[in-house]
């Protein structure tokens, strides 16, 4: 029997036709250890994945039209979060990691906020009318120089979700070697490494999938907030040049997605404002990718499972640089791992049942015929395939009796 080859085109017709054979890649492990890489890529047509967490290189680009007499807006509030207003008269830009003005929650404890740009993304998604405020330097043609009011998502011409970095592949596992708590955007870490904290969805994780990204480029429709949305370019700090296991798996935070959307078409549960105690505001942002099985190959990817996908502890109070070890995320959603010999409880900040039900209701959208694949216009950077590189050492031995930082 020959070697598998599918086409975009020959996988679309399939869903048109309705006899495309879908799963998540939940369900992909389980084929791919039963039947084989080959058996799996003759039977599927596509592996559907999920992700949901803090993502907070996220924000909107909005439009909020113009006013009479007109303003060239060039400072811009949202229920008191500040928007960046330097792009044209009306247009703006909300970062999700920006807070709110002088909230009251940051003058008791530093860094935290309880309201912030991830809010009101959340707040306009919802249907809630946001305060919308903005001021100007006026000019001829733009004489206004105040204008206060009320909208809604509805009332708002033109907003779209645009997020600079999310989706990463792979992410550290944060633990804390300090004498004290320290609040970071990866939650509070106790002292003493009193727990780990760590976000990604392992198996159903996007990139963790497709780990030299041969099917996700410029083009790659995606499932984006509760809506379609698309991969628009590789996010900011992309960088595919890290350690791998033989599976292709990346062993440290790798490549990254920039991804778009039609606001107006998404939903509250999957843009949720976030405020973390000590670091600030955010926006957890609900992903999905699907993944064509074009080749053995890819029914290689897509088979991974938690107990294939690795990732390193590190240290967040910056006691000690370097990886503590590695451990896999098998271990880590068992809710406890070991380091230095010492059993330490783990804490996802994603959301594994929100990742899997992403990837079903993707999996539901394309086997109704609703969702297409998007070919890549083009293909973001990556590396070769390499042979194995020699573990790291699984432990590195900390001086408990002598902590660096008080």
């Amino acid at each position: 029997m020959g070697a598998v080859h599918k086409s975009y085109q020959e996988i679309n017709e399939k869903i048109r036709a309705g006899k495309a054979v879908v799963v998540t890649a939940e369900e992909m492990v389980g084929i791919v250890r039963e039947k084989g890489t080959r058996q799996a890529a003759q039977q599927v047509d596509v592996v559907t994945t999920g992700t949901f967490a803090p993502m907070c290189s996220s924000g909107v680009f909005i439009n909020f039209g113009h006013t009479d007499p007109p303003i060239k807006a060039g400072k811009v509030w949202l229920n008191d979060v500040p928007a960046y207003g330097g792009l044209a008269a009306v247009d703006l830009y909300l970062g999700a990691t920006e807070p709110a003005f002088d909230d009251p929650l940051n003058k008791i404890k530093p860094g935290t906020f309880e309201y912030g740009g991830g809010h009101v993304i959340h707040d306009l998604v919802s249907g809630k009318p946001v305060r919308l405020r903005a001021e100007a330097y006026g000019t001829d043609c733009y004489p206004n120089r105040k204008v206060e009011m009320t909208v809604t998502l509805n009332d708002l011409p033109y907003a779209v979700l645009c997020n600079p970095r999310n989706a990463y592949q792979n992410y550290n596992c944060a633990v804390n070697l300090s004498a004290r708590t320290i609040y970071t955007y990866m939650g509070a870490l106790k002292p003493r490494m009193g727990n780990a904290n760590y976000s990604t969805s392992g198996q159903l994780s996007p990139l963790l999938n497709d780990p030299y990204y041969r099917t996700t480029g410029l083009g790659t429709r995606i499932f984006l907030g509760g809506a379609q949305g698309f991969v628009v370019w590789h996010g900011s700090q992309h960088n595919p040049a890290v350690r791998r296991l033989a599976n292709g798996v990346p062993r440290a935070p790798a490549g990254t997605l920039m991804v778009l959307g039609d606001l107006k078409a998404m939903l509250p549960r999957w843009l949720m404002g976030v405020s973390m105690q000590g670091y600030g505001c955010s926006l957890a942002v609900g992903i999905g990718v699907p993944i064509p099985i074009l080749d053995e190959e890819m029914a290689a990817f897509t088979g991974v499972s938690d107990e294939d996908i690795v990732t390193q502890v590190k240290d967040y109070s910056f006691t000690q640089s370097e990886p503590l070890g590695e451990v896999s995320y098998a271990q880590l959603r068992s809710g406890a791992i070991l380091v230095n010999g010492r059993e330490v409880t783990t804490v996802p900040l994603s959301s594994y049942v929100r990742a899997k039900e992403i990837a079903n209701i993707l999996k539901d959208w394309i086997q109704s015929g609703s969702f297409l694949l998007g070919e890549p216009q083009h293909f973001f950077p990556t590396v070769q395939r390499g042979e194995p590189e020699e573990n790291m050492s699984d432990e590195v031995i900390v001086d408990f009796e002598k902590p660096p930082l008080a």
